[in-house]
């Protein structure tokens, strides 16, 4: 018989906590927003984020919805592999700590990935990189706003469409008030709940499901879980990681937060940041890896850890879940909002009107423009996710093969002279194209790997050809 959370959590209870932390999110993004004086506040915080709260968002952001719902699903799928194959992500997180130093180091008063790429490589590299971003961002938000959706839906019984639409609303309404001083903060509390929320939940399954009993059941009944010579599993595995390294090195997610944060504090916050991430999908997975085990019926994949969850602690668990869930929902949304506004403004609308107009826009006009494209963010992924077409992991995964093959540019081009803008345009270009041939013919577990490994071999090639022989020194420029 199907577990069906909404009968633990009732429909009333999802819409008060609905209400309370959407009150909480706008209240906390009105009052850390106060700070954003300027646009340099707005997208930036003033770059001067410390290492508490440079932490704290760098662990908030990356515990995903993703993170939260996806584990489970690649373990109930994919076995131990799949649970492992998550975790890889925080690979991302530690490579990406020495290059956010670097990054504040060669562009101190930057502001988005996209300018690093039209500064480094012009708009050869350029266009196929903004437009990898767009579709990823927007890949991102919707698969997240989904999650949204999903959540309130198993554990209360709220209608996808009012659960979805529910917190995309939230998410855009704080941002809109304080950028990334609100993301920041909010970060740093959301942080907080997640993993202490997540500390509970472990104990708490843990002293209801013995992990001997779970091996048996899955030994006798789905022993291709436990096998360490699962191949999708095991595709996984190294598609997971590149697609990690692609997701953070390309995104202006993370980038933003690199110029955001104070000299020094980045590469710190990045690696503690990975150390405190590596844990979580691991625990989330567990969930997925139980749920067979226990018997309880699973309709859609990517719901596993919260019917898991609720299904074991009843009503004290439904609500644990569903705060940590919104927390890592909310912490990625915004994130993502605040961030892609940036490159809007600064690679699309600034860009625009200085051809047009031969003078750089003002303050007030970045400040409405970064408004403007939140809300036509969040009307976007609002749209897209309406439907509610495919599981997380397909909706996001087609994005893959498009960060992956982003990989090598954007390495190569932080430390390398002879980096091209031809290698760079070419290896976005074919990685691309033939990551998501893989990904339809084969599957979605290749896509990344096959996308980064064309990207790399053709990038190698471009330089030996035609290499470059770039002045560092320039990217510091106004």
């Amino acid at each position: 018989m199907l577990a069906n959370a909404g009968t633990i959590l009732s429909a009333e209870a999802g819409y008060i906590l609905l209400a309370m932390f959407g009150v909480l999110w706008i209240a906390l993004g009105w009052w850390w927003g106060r700070q954003a004086k300027s646009y340099d506040g707005f997208a930036v915080a003033g770059r001067n984020v410390g290492l508490a709260m440079g932490t704290a968002t760098a662990v908030a952001t990356w515990i995903t919805s993703n993170t939260t719902m996806l584990a489970p699903q690649y373990a109930l799928q994919l076995g131990i592999w799949g649970m492992l194959a998550y975790s890889t992500a925080s690979f991302g997180l530690f490579a990406f700590a020495p290059m956010s130093g670097r990054i504040r180091q060669l562009m101190p008063k930057g502001y988005t990935a996209v300018e690093f790429m039209r500064r480094r490589y012009g708009w050869l590299g350029t266009v196929p990189f903004l437009i990898i971003s767009l579709f990823y961002a927007v890949t991102w938000l919707v698969s997240m706003s989904m999650a949204g959706g999903k959540l309130l839906n198993v554990l209360s019984g709220i209608p996808y469409e009012v659960g979805m639409s529910a917190v995309v609303l939230v998410c855009v309404a704080y941002t809109l008030f304080g950028g990334m001083y609100a993301v920041i903060g909010t970060d740093f509390i959301q942080s907080l709940i997640i993993l202490a929320g997540l500390v509970v939940v472990a104990v708490a399954v843990l002293m209801q499901v013995e992990i001997q009993e779970v091996h048996e059941k899955l030994s006798n009944e789905r022993p291709m879980l436990l096998s360490a010579f699962f191949p999708a599993a095991l595709m996984a595995l190294f598609n997971n990681l590149l697609f990690g390294l692609g997701e953070i090195f390309h995104s202006n997610v993370w980038w933003s937060r690199a110029f955001a944060m104070r000299k020094g504090v980045g590469p710190k916050a990045y690696a503690l940041g990975g150390v405190l991430w590596l844990p979580v999908p691991i625990v989330a997975g567990f969930l997925g890896l139980a749920a067979p085990a226990l018997g309880i019926g699973i309709s859609e994949p990517d719901t596993a850890g919260p019917l898991v969850a609720a299904s074991l602690l009843g009503t004290g668990g439904a609500l644990l879940v569903f705060v940590v869930v919104f927390c890592s929902l909310a912490s990625s949304i915004d994130s993502l909002l605040a961030a892609t506004s940036d490159l809007i403004v600064n690679d699309i609308a600034e860009p625009i009107q200085f051809r047009v107009r031969k003078k750089h826009a003002s303050d007030p006009s970045k400040r409405r423009w970064s408004a403007i494209a939140i809300i036509g963010l969040g009307a976007v992924a609002w749209v897209a996710a309406f439907p509610n077409v495919g599981s997380l992991a397909t909706v996001l995964f087609f994005a893959g093969p498009l960060v992956g093959s982003c990989i090598w540019p954007i390495l190569c081009g932080l430390y390398f002279r002879s980096a091209s803008p031809i290698a760079a345009c070419a290896s976005m270009v074919l990685g691309s194209s033939l990551g998501l041939v893989a990904y339809f013919q084969i599957g979605w577990f290749t896509a990344s790997l096959i996308g980064a490994a064309v990207s790399g071999i053709t990038f190698a090639v471009c330089c030996f050809i035609w290499p470059d022989d770039f002045e560092f020194d320039t990217l510091a420029d106004d």
